[in-house]
């Protein structure tokens, strides 16, 4: 009984499943918020390239060196 009794205390006391779990949370957060700021990123630059290629109206320079470069969609 006693035996059994130690074995009950040391599982009560034994905290690294819940360090675990927690460490577990943190990495899913993290990696969350960076898959957002990546794909916000990525939409504000498509738009920043966008609005020159916009703003340009299809007179920029193409890889030929010839003045009729259009945007790409």
């Amino acid at each position: 009984m006693k035996k059994l009794m130690t074995m009950t205390r040391q599982f009560r006391d034994d905290e690294n499943g819940a360090a675990m779990v927690e460490y577990s949370i943190l990495v899913g957060i993290i990696a969350a918020a960076s898959l957002l700021a990546i794909l916000a990123i990525g939409g504000w630059v498509g738009d920043q390239f966008t609005g020159l290629c916009a703003n340009l109206d299809g007179k920029g320079v193409s890889a030929t060196g010839t003045g009729t470069g259009a945007c790409a969609p």
